[in-house]
């Protein structure tokens, strides 16, 4: 009786090895994936025997039976965390589960540019199909309530830059933060203003760094096409500046600005009404603010394009009428 006992707890022990050593090989062994890359998305509240569902209807060839024994096993069935996971091959049961436990989702990115305005950026946030798109749904006003900014113009308030979403979050979430990121940007321009700068405010340092934004064909040109704008500003001339024109003409812009557009009176036009316009034209990014509170100094009133991205800047009219001549009408002569 106790010969037969001990080859019972023999075997039932050798079982015991077998099986933990097999336990141990597979969850090491990579899954079978019915395509190189699986989207996983796992909601709110999902139970663990709900995710291990989730994983093999997602395309992995598994039964979800082992994978909920081993999240069990492993301790860590409650810390799984919702959200929206890429599972890629060589993807192990033990790496999947550090994966979901650690919430490391899959992140895309969009790219905000510099210079963009805000139909621009609704349009890039539409063209994603890995966010949720809420913004389409919310006007400029709506769009700014919500972001707890009521009553602030929706335009140039993001800061461009490159920011990272997991799918399935929200595109208002992404403008948050890049509103939060214009928010700092221009504190910290407004902090570094150069004495006797004309700019009584950080939303006129937007507004003009936006019109500088739009105006710089080359970077090394942007300082001194601020001091220009500030010039101008200090001297009571007219800014009359085309990028103003062509956002004021909205859909009506054809591609090209004739005279009339020019003297077509909008609230953005800087050929008929003084001072700054309303609101910003774009988003500016670093330079631009920058520029906008230290502009080069120097007496220039004006600034033409010389064809190469470079400006030709002018003290007097006269000196500007002869660059014109020379870079736009092609003339080597006064």
């Amino acid at each position: 009786m106790l010969r037969a006992f001990l080859r019972l707890f023999s075997t039932l022990i050798f079982t015991a090895v077998l099986a933990g050593a097999a336990a141990a090989w597979w969850l090491h062994q990579p899954l079978l994936l019915r395509a190189p890359v699986l989207d996983l998305s796992i909601e709110l509240g999902t139970s663990p025997r709900g995710v291990a569902q989730a994983v093999a209807d997602a395309g992995v060839d598994v039964n979800p039976a082992w994978l909920l024994w081993w999240f069990k096993i492993a301790g860590s069935a409650k810390q799984i965390k919702a959200g929206s996971y890429e599972i890629v091959s060589g993807e192990t049961p033990r790496s999947l589960l550090l994966k979901l436990t650690r919430g490391e989702e899959t992140l895309r990115s969009l790219v905000l540019v510099e210079g963009w305005n805000l139909r621009q950026v609704r349009d890039a946030l539409q063209r994603e199909a890995f966010i949720r798109h809420d913004v389409q749904t919310l006007s400029n006003d709506d769009l700014m309530a919500r972001l707890g900014r009521p009553g602030t113009p929706a335009e140039g308030r993001f800061f461009p830059d490159t920011y990272t979403y997991a799918k399935g979050s929200s595109d208002v979430d992404l403008l948050r933060r890049a509103l939060k990121a214009m928010d700092s940007k221009l504190a910290a321009a407004w902090n570094l203003r150069a004495p006797g700068v004309t700019l009584t405010s950080p939303e006129q340092v937007l507004i003009l760094a936006s019109i500088i934004e739009k105006e710089t064909g080359r970077a090394s040109d942007r300082a001194m096409i601020a001091s220009v704008f500030h010039n101008r500003l200090r001297a009571g001339m007219l800014l009359q500046t085309d990028p103003t024109v062509i956002y004021g003409l909205g859909d009506k812009f054809d591609g090209n600005l004739r005279k009339r557009d020019l003297l077509t009176d909008t609230p953005w036009n800087t050929y008929t009404r003084a001072g700054l316009p309303p609101t910003p034209i774009a988003m500016p990014g670093k330079a631009a603010l920058l520029a906008a509170v230290q502009p080069a100094d120097s007496k220039a009133l004006y600034f033409v394009a010389r064809g190469d991205g470079s400006s030709q800047f002018s003290d007097d009219l006269d000196a500007h009428n002869k660059a014109v001549n020379r870079f736009i009408r092609g003339k080597s002569g006064g």
